[in-house]
């Protein structure tokens, strides 16, 4: 019985999953990730910032259309989950890191860093993965896309202190989000009308960001 269960699954193709819409929006966010940390090597941090936070939009607009969708089967929601979880690490762990340690100008002072976050990151998603949600609208620690939406605002001040003062703000205050990313303390998930006030953060940020890079060619 077990095995017909898993020849069956075996005959819908990997692409077919991809083409689920709430797994295309989680691409997108993928899409977003990717060029933030282009953006982000290249010491471009505005374009960086614009396209993590645009990661956090479509990482919860995923969810929201997977819980309206009708008809959508088990194989579907039991993927987009894996799926969801797995960029979530690009979008949050590795996408943070890579902006650490630009803006440390890849300093070896920056590595430890850089893998700490990482590693939470890691650590925190498997542990959901697990257990999930402690009810339906509290985690255990702190989630990873509020540190993007810290981090997009913290770096609103970049210019107005020295360059190493900044990168020591950045570096401790991603420390701090880490400990509390792993930390056995309980927060709320942010859901239904949260997602407006994303939005109109994603859109304020961008324009900002957007304003910040036309005044630096002027």
């Amino acid at each position: 019985m077990k095995d017909s269960k898993y020849q069956q699954s075996h005959q819908t193709g990997m692409i077919t999953f991809a083409g689920d819409l709430p797994n295309i929006c989680s691409l997108v966010g993928l899409l977003c990730a990717v060029l933030a940390i282009y953006y982000a090597v290249l010491g471009n941090f505005p374009l960086a910032i614009i396209g993590m936070i645009w990661a956090v939009f479509f990482d919860w607009g995923d969810g929201i259309i997977a819980r309206r969708m009708k008809g959508r089967t088990d194989e579907y929601r039991a993927f987009g989950g894996q799926l969801d979880s797995l960029i979530d690490i690009i979008c949050f762990g590795i996408c943070s890191a890579v902006l650490l340690l630009s803006y440390g100008e890849f300093s070896p002072w920056f590595l430890p860093g850089a893998l700490v976050i990482v590693a939470t990151s890691a650590i925190r998603l498997s542990y959901f993965n697990v257990f999930g949600l402690i009810d339906d609208s509290t985690y255990m620690g702190l989630a990873l896309d509020n540190n993007v939406i810290i981090l997009a605002f913290v770096f609103l001040f970049d210019g107005v202190f020295s360059e190493t003062i900044f990168s020591i703000m950045i570096y401790t205050m991603c420390m701090c989000m880490a400990a509390l990313n792993v930390a056995p303390i309980r927060t709320p998930k942010f859901t239904g009308r949260w997602f407006y006030v994303l939005t109109v953060y994603a859109l304020g940020l961008t324009a900002i960001y957007g304003w910040i890079l036309c005044s630096k060619f002027q």
